[in-house]
């Protein structure tokens, strides 16, 4: 993700305005044995359209970050890159995951939920930018076999709306 860093610092404000990770941060980031970032990119054009990562703290996947451009937004791509995170935080070894988003982000709130994050409690005045508050919020075990099966329907949901879009509005990506 180093040869990536340019395309992910032209995102990271436009994603999260005044509050976003500067450059160095990125790259402590990718230098942090328990970090495990990813991106999403157009195969055609090879563009970088979103990206994530996570911490694995002992049994914990914690997500750091999770952003997708504005311009490719409510296209599944910041769908898509959490079920990535899901999967890889499964095979290396987290049981639960955890992550705190605004109070006021109701898209990815609603996004989380879905997967069956559950609200777990507050953070007050978490945000540095204006002292916004952040919730936490947590999975149950990602290996039982309930969350596997909420994570297989959500996921084949996903491909058969990409499916069935018209060939030309289709986004090909890769994780």
């Amino acid at each position: 993700m180093l040869s990536d860093l340019d395309e992910v610092m032209e995102i990271e404000p436009v994603a999260f305005g005044s509050h976003h990770w500067s450059r160095q941060s990125f790259v402590n980031e990718l230098n942090n044995p328990t970090g495990h970032y990813f991106v999403a990119s157009d195969e055609g054009s090879g563009k970088l359209l979103g990206y994530s990562g996570f911490w694995l703290v002992g049994e914990e996947a914690h997500i750091t970050t999770l952003a997708v451009h504005p311009e490719h937004r409510r296209q599944h791509i910041g769908e898509r890159l959490l079920l990535h995170d899901i999967g890889q935080a499964e095979k290396v070894g987290a049981n639960w995951m955890t992550l705190e988003v605004r109070v006021s982000n109701q898209m990815a709130q609603q996004l989380y939920y879905k997967y069956g994050f559950k609200n777990l409690g507050f953070r007050r005045n978490y945000y540095q930018d204006n002292s916004e508050d952040a919730l936490v919020l947590w999975t149950e075990n990602i290996n039982a076999p309930e969350f596997k099966a909420l994570v297989a329907r959500r996921q084949a949901e996903v491909e058969a709306r990409l499916g069935c879009q018209d060939d030309s509005a289709q986004r090909h990506m890769e994780v």
